[in-house]
């Protein structure tokens, strides 16, 4: 098939001694919504535990988890009361430290998610910064004069102003709900309390932390006002956030959190959420005294188009190529409607995974998506997102990504917690229990078995997840053809069909393909199904 080649990449590929996270399958799990061990309803490090070797079976090599600390509610734990607490819901401290060693056990490591922008308006210091305009705790956070309008026209993400007013009319700001307070990073004492945060984490055996909003923590000095206003249509924050969000001196904050991730001999690390348009801005904070790895969302807010897939691989490509950097790959998450429902199909969902895991660099995978969740429908008196409740009902939020997961198809809230149990906190569909864990397990053409196969191969082939990468498009047709830098290993090429119709190809053996139904190769050709993708050797 003719092909113009859109740019031909030299990235990194593993060797033996190179860091594990390089190209890393990390498995995200929101907590809430994994397994519950206690029968309350809601997800827990009980529940996690007991699922640990399903993880070690599918193949991952980390697990991320959600936010776990005492947590006022108002943003599924993304807003924090005490960052070196555990929230009773989920267990204790030494949960975390059980949870560690069983991982370990299995040979995951476990990432933590840290939320260094704000805190919960329930927080000690924001409670004081409240009761006294003098105290040293409302330096740590953005409060303004008060005035009859807001201070500026910044605006939550959430929707609506970003500003609140304490009862003695003073106006404090929130990026996000009135519930979450933004800190104020110029303060010294923020600093120093966050480096003693990794390392109350880091000293009990944690291996890393996402960090939420790491474009974030420093906003203009003079409160300027925007120039624009984010829309959650685009692809990621841009000039129009330009007083509010990356912010030049942020990047001495992760450079102070690298030094200590450093410090510990069994190497700590650090997966920021870099939710920028420009893929050269987000490269920048994976330089190699920063964050080990930077997320690009792009490809996560693409549609199913092969033009922007393809650009948008080649760009970020071409972006941490420039750093030394590692590319992160995602494109499902707990923000994010999931994939058979964005992209309209389960067959196009299946295609993006095997495209995704073919990548050089690390694979972020969202609990839920090796079996083809789709979206969930979630009725109006059951959502629990502030997104829905603060735009009046006009953004729906993401309580549709966040339904707990299907595990054995004949139990009561199939399996996701214990017989007996209280219901779970969000519904489960009434057909998801054909999408459970048990169904697929073992069943040769099921999402969950191609993801195990996915992973393993990519485990087994050093073109995969690493080495050369050489993108070409012709119309709807991508084709990645990836090559090992550091061993004789057979060249893989990926070819992904985004069209509406069969492809012919060319293939001498196919190692894995999302269509059970793909026919071929003969002759060296293989007919490649719409909606599909493969991998193939020549």
């Amino acid at each position: 098939m003719p092909a113009e080649p859109i740019e031909d990449i030299w990235v990194y590929e593993r060797v033996p001694g190179d860091p594990w996270w390089r190209d890393a399958v990390v498995y995200q799990v929101y907590l809430r919504s994994f397994a519950d061990g206690n029968g309350d309803g809601v997800g827990d490090f009980a529940g996690l535990r007991s699922r640990l070797p399903y993880l070690a079976e599918l193949g991952v090599d980390a697990v991320w988890v959600t936010p776990h600390y005492v947590s006022g509610g108002a943003d599924g734990g993304y807003d924090v009361v005490d960052f070196l607490e555990v929230d009773p819901s989920y267990g204790t401290v030494e949960d975390v430290r059980a949870l560690v060693g069983d991982a370990h056990e299995l040979g995951l490591r476990l990432l933590l998610d840290i939320v260094p922008n704000h805190t919960s308006d329930q927080h000690a210091w924001f409670r004081r910064a409240v009761a006294d305009p003098t105290s040293p705790e409302a330096a740590r956070y953005h409060f303004r004069p008060a005035s009859e309008e807001p201070p500026n026209n910044w605006q939550s993400m959430f929707g609506g102003p970003a500003w609140s007013r304490t009862p003695d009319g003073r106006w404090y700001l929130h990026l996000f709900t009135p519930q979450q307070p933004d800190l104020n990073w110029d303060n010294p004492e923020v600093q120093e309390h966050f480096d003693d945060v990794l390392r109350f984490w880091f000293d009990l055996g944690v291996d890393g932390f996402r960090v939420d909003v790491a474009y974030g923590l420093f906003k203009d000095p003079a409160y300027r006002d925007n120039p624009g206003i984010y829309s959650p249509s685009l692809f990621g924050h841009g000039p129009e956030q330009a007083m509010t969000t990356n912010q030049p001196q942020v990047h001495a904050v992760w450079r102070r959190w690298r030094a200590v991730c450093d410090s510990y001999e069994d190497g700590k690390i650090l997966v920021g959420e870099v939710s920028l348009a420009d893929l050269d801005e987000v490269g920048a904070y994976a330089r190699p005294d920063e964050l080990h790895h930077a997320f690009q969302f792009r490809l996560l807010k693409s549609g199913w188009d092969a033009a922007a897939f393809a650009d948008t691989i080649t760009e970020a490509l071409t972006a941490f190529d420039a750093v030394g950097a590692s590319a992160p790959w995602v494109l499902g998450n707990h923000d994010k409607t999931r994939q058979v429902t964005r992209y309209g199909s389960p067959a196009r969902a299946r295609a993006a995974a095997l495209l995704m895991l073919a990548l050089p660099g690390s694979a972020y995978l969202y609990a839920g998506e090796e079996l083809g969740l789709p979206e969930a429908s979630v009725p109006d008196d059951a959502r629990r997102d502030p997104i829905y409740f603060r735009s009046g009902g006009r953004r729906l939020g993401r309580d549709g990504c966040r339904i707990p997961m299907p595990w054995e198809s004949a139990k009561p809230s199939t399996g996701f917690s214990p017989a007996g149990s209280a219901d779970p906190w969000l519904p489960i569909p009434a057909d998801w229990p054909a999408l459970a864990v048990d169904r697929q397990l073992g069943d040769a053409d099921s999402t969950l078995t191609l993801y195990q196969h996915a992973i393993m191969l990519r485990a087994l082939h050093p073109a995969l997840g690493s080495g050369r990468a050489t993108v070409s498009r012709a119309g709807d047709v991508i084709r990645v053809d990836l090559v090992a830098r550091h061993s004789d290993s057979s060249p893989i090429t990926c070819w992904i069909n985004m069209g509406t119709s069969p492809v012919a190809v060319p293939a001498g053996r196919v190692l894995l393909a999302s269509s059970p139904n793909a026919d071929g190769p003969a002759d060296g050709v293989l007919k490649l199904d719409a909606d599909a993708a493969a991998w193939v050797t020549n």
